[in-house]
């Protein structure tokens, strides 16, 4: 595939993702485990619908075992903690903080053997953080339980940035794999609701709108796009455009109203993003070798 192609591909993702917070909402009062089981059990399902129409059921013998237990891991914590962070504080607010993943795939990945942890990538992480402490500062006494969800959320961050860094060392890996470990996310998450939640079903059309919408897309799609893009995309300029998804995801709460614009809201939402940006500029600077 052509790199610009599957970095389009890849593109696709962050729109989707931008959609995440908004479809969860929505799919109140279902419990975070639930939830998982069933939008995974749809993306899954539909993945693997599509890898047998395609011819590649073959490719997922050959995937280690390994691979499939790490990006199960991956996919059913990240989005417990996302979703458990969504019930327990203001959406807008939380959904900023879990975005605060492509900073520390930045900062993080600038401690890995061969790369540089440079001053716009430090610079980058205390705009980042001076936004996320003004969202936490606003919680303080205002909803309960905003604290416990906003550090929650803060988890679901590393999370994610822990799964997409260790990905790279799984660049074999074909994209159907994505599937099987969708399908291994939703068994681990039914088994873990059955034993520790209270069954609580989406609430009308609305409700059960939400939660396919979740399975189809942002937790369906774009996992497989994203997947394609990071492998053979320009995974560079992947990064600097996943900066977007909190601001667009804040946008899309806002004008959906389930989350009130403020302006602490947009200074946050524009320092979180800010400094994610000045990190990824910064981690696009490559010292070229001297001639000679």
């Amino acid at each position: 595939m052509e790199r610009s192609k599957a970095t389009a591909i890849g593109f696709s993702a962050v729109a989707l993702w931008s959609l995440l917070a908004l479809f969860t909402v929505a799919s109140s009062p279902v419990p975070p485990l639930l939830l998982n089981a069933l939008t995974f059990a749809i993306g899954g399902g539909v993945g693997l619908i599509w890898v047998i129409a395609t011819g590649g059921l073959a490719q997922l013998k050959s995937v280690p075992l390994s691979a499939y237990a790490f990006g199960t891991l991956g996919l059913f914590g990240y989005h417990f903690l996302y979703f458990t962070a969504l019930r327990m504080a203001p959406a807008a607010e939380a959904g900023l903080i879990c975005y605060l993943w492509p900073l520390f795939i930045v900062l993080f990945s600038g401690l890995l053997p061969g790369e540089t942890l440079r001053a716009g990538h430090i610079a980058g992480a205390l705009l980042a953080f001076a936004g996320a402490a003004l969202i936490v500062a606003g919680g303080i006494g205002t909803v309960s339980g905003a604290l416990t969800g906003y550090g929650v959320a803060f988890l679901a961050a590393l999370t994610w940035a822990g799964y997409s860094l260790g990905s790279r060392r799984l660049k074999s890996v074909p994209t159907a794999a994505v599937a099987v470990t969708c399908l291994m996310t939703a068994l681990l998450s039914i088994a873990a609701h059955l034993a520790l939640e209270t069954t609580a079903w989406p609430v009308g059309p609305l409700g059960w709108l939400a939660v396919l919408g979740l399975g189809l897309g942002p937790v369906g799609l774009a996992f497989y796009t994203w997947d394609v893009g990071v492998k053979s995309g320009d995974i560079q300029l992947l990064g600097t455009a996943s900066y977007a998804a909190p601001l667009l995801s804040t946008l899309v709460l806002v004008v959906a109203g389930m989350a009130a614009g403020s302006v602490t809201l947009a200074f946050a939402a524009v320092l979180i993003t800010g400094g994610a940006a000045l990190a990824a500029r910064a981690g696009t600077r490559v010292t070229r070798p001297k001639a000679g």
